[in-house]
């Protein structure tokens, strides 16, 4: 028997019960495999556990507004493409939602083909550009969350090491500006924006050189943390 296939995964982020309920039935049946979310804070939580292609987020959302949602979460390396869907329609209100990191914007109320169609676009645009990082012994994989690596002899096997979101995350904001040092305080604001000591940035810095080595983050003493240097 052949495993069910599951379609793209998407977060809505929407707190009017009756549209989310319609957006659920809707991408649903269009093959879309949905989580909704009612309240910001659900949502940020939802999303850095990973694992979305795609995301629509309202902007009136309870306990954190959409854009500072969104700021958020691309503050912590999330590259999953966005799609704001939104009451506030003025141009001053799209170019806020472009500038806080959404790839799209849509104005309620929406023409449902035309949603549906700008959801198939980001997915072909997110599948064409998706992107790996370079870090020590190997590719990053955001999307996946996975570290590759290619094979030491001809005809070896490729090594792939499986990393938890908020890893992937660290991974991630320090693989995408290898030559910064970044402080506890930065990182901390970045990728656990909800923590309330800075000691789980050391945590989550041990656990990734255990899984790849130590040589995968540089401690500059004093200061914080880099991207380690490459190997070889």
């Amino acid at each position: 028997m052949q495993g069910e296939r599951r379609g793209p995964r998407l977060l809505l982020a929407e707190d009017d019960p009756e549209l989310a309920g319609m957006l659920v039935e809707l991408l649903t049946s269009e093959g879309y495999t949905v989580d909704a979310l009612a309240d910001g804070q659900s949502a940020l939580h939802r999303a850095l556990a990973g694992g979305y292609d795609v995301a629509v987020l309202d902007r009136g959302l309870p306990y954190v507004e959409g854009l500072e949602l969104l700021a958020r979460l691309r503050r912590a390396g999330w590259a999953t493409p966005v799609l704001v869907l939104s009451a506030y329609g003025t141009a001053q209100d799209r170019v806020a939602g472009l500038d806080a990191g959404a790839e799209d914007y849509l104005a309620k109320p929406f023409d449902v083909e035309e949603l549906l169609a700008r959801l198939r676009a980001l997915l072909r645009r997110h599948l064409d550009t998706a992107e790996t990082l370079p870090v020590p012994g190997g590719r990053l994989d955001p999307r996946a969350r996975t570290v590759t690596s290619p094979p030491t002899e001809p005809g070896d096997a490729r090594g792939t090491v499986e990393l938890s979101a908020r890893e992937s995350a660290l991974l991630a904001v320090l693989a995408g500006r290898p030559s910064q040092v970044y402080a506890r305080e930065d990182l901390l604001n970045r990728v656990f924006p909800d923590a309330e000591a800075a000691n789980v940035v050391d945590t989550y810095v041990s656990y990734l050189r255990r899984k790849l080595g130590r040589g995968v983050i540089r401690t500059v003493h004093g200061v914080g943390y880099q991207l380690g240097r490459p190997q070889g």
